[in-house]
């Protein structure tokens, strides 16, 4: 197995035995698996290639397509747990583990599946992976101090900073976790998809991707938009990403804006790519079951550009009902979550 796959089966174990569930012959057809990633096994087509050069093509090895191909996080997953559902993965760059989270909430909503094991995984700090982001320009230069590389929102900040890791979620039909008594975390109730069709990399200045797509998981969801307390910004640390974020969250909340909380935990973590909306899915959605805001660390110095509440540097206590978790990918293509509390 690539790296990728590895993790994500790590991710589903831990959530497999938070969730309290095991998947018996009795549900194995209504349980699916739907994990995404952006890359996939870098790390595998690197070592793979290297074979290939030193030795010719008889060095490649049999298990190469297996370990890298990005579907076979979710094939693993259901191998290894006996899900029998609808199994599928997206490679939608950096929204993918957001839209494998929201389109698994559309396969329940339809009777499709009643448990989807989802989200997203990505380990490309290889070689190519970083060198290919920093020939784009994309990440940090801050190599002098990479604890505080990653500082989205601060008028510093210059890039992002690539993480490793999984983000994968237990969702369920509410009568089927009930049924077993579930531990329920927290309860999806809108997903919204939107394309900029403005670049290959630059997101719209208008932020008007990120608008509709915010807009659409609130609708979806039938609330207004000043119910929604906690936003999880994509939040790259990246100069034009943060800015033009920030500007459509303003278009989207108008004055709620100036009183809700954003923050960007991808100054803890790092970014994932095509594991990031999994990851922040589930911290959304803990942040709403604990009442408590995540912090964006490294905020030191403040933008004229970026002038929201970002939860600097330190969590806290807050009351909120709904956390809206935004993702956006290169290509334009946007994801975007809305968690309401459980209780």
């Amino acid at each position: 197995m690539g790296r990728f796959i590895q993790i994500a089966v790590a991710g589903a174990d831990f959530a497999l035995r938070m969730a309290k569930l095991e998947i018996t012959p009795s549900i194995a057809d209504s349980v699916g698996v739907y994990v995404a990633s952006g890359i996939g096994g870098f790390d595998v087509i690197e070592r793979e290639h290297c074979k290939l050069i030193e030795g010719g093509p008889g060095r490649i090895s049999p298990f190469f397509i297996p370990a890298a191909i990005i579907n076979l996080a979710s094939g693993v997953i259901s191998i290894r747990y006996g899900a029998r559902g609808p199994n599928s993965a997206t490679a939608t760059a950096c929204s993918a583990s957001a839209h494998a989270v929201g389109d698994s909430f559309r396969i329940l909503e339809r009777g499709d599946a009643e448990v989807m094991i989802c989200g997203g995984t990505e380990a490309a700090i290889t070689p190519m992976g970083i060198g290919g982001f920093a020939a784009m320009k994309a990440l940090s230069t801050r190599n002098e101090q990479p604890a505080c590389a990653s500082r989205p929102f601060d008028a510093e900040r210059d890039g992002f900073v690539v993480g490793e890791g999984a983000g994968i979620l237990i969702l369920e039909s509410l009568d089927h976790a009930q049924k077993r008594n579930a531990p329920i975390v927290a309860e999806l109730v809108g997903y919204g998809m939107s394309g900029d069709a403005n670049h290959i990399t630059h997101p719209a200045e208008d932020g008007n991707g990120a608008y509709r797509v915010m807009r659409a998981a609130i609708r979806d969801a039938g609330v207004q938009a000043e119910h929604v307390g906690y936003v999880n910004a994509h939040g790259t640390s990246t100069p034009l990403g943060d800015a033009i974020e920030t500007l459509a969250l303003k278009r989207v909340f108008g004055d709620h804006a100036r009183k809700l909380a954003v923050s960007s935990t991808k100054s803890m973590t790092g970014h994932l790519l095509g594991g990031a909306g999994g990851l922040e899915a589930g911290i959304s959605a803990l942040a709403l079951r604990e009442q408590k805001l995540p912090p964006t660390i490294n905020y030191a110095h403040p933008d004229p550009a970026c002038d929201l509440d970002y939860v600097p540097n330190h969590s806290r206590k807050a009351a909120f009902e709904y956390a809206l978790s935004n993702s956006f990918g290169f290509g334009g293509t946007n994801a975007a979550l809305l968690f309401k509390r459980w209780q």
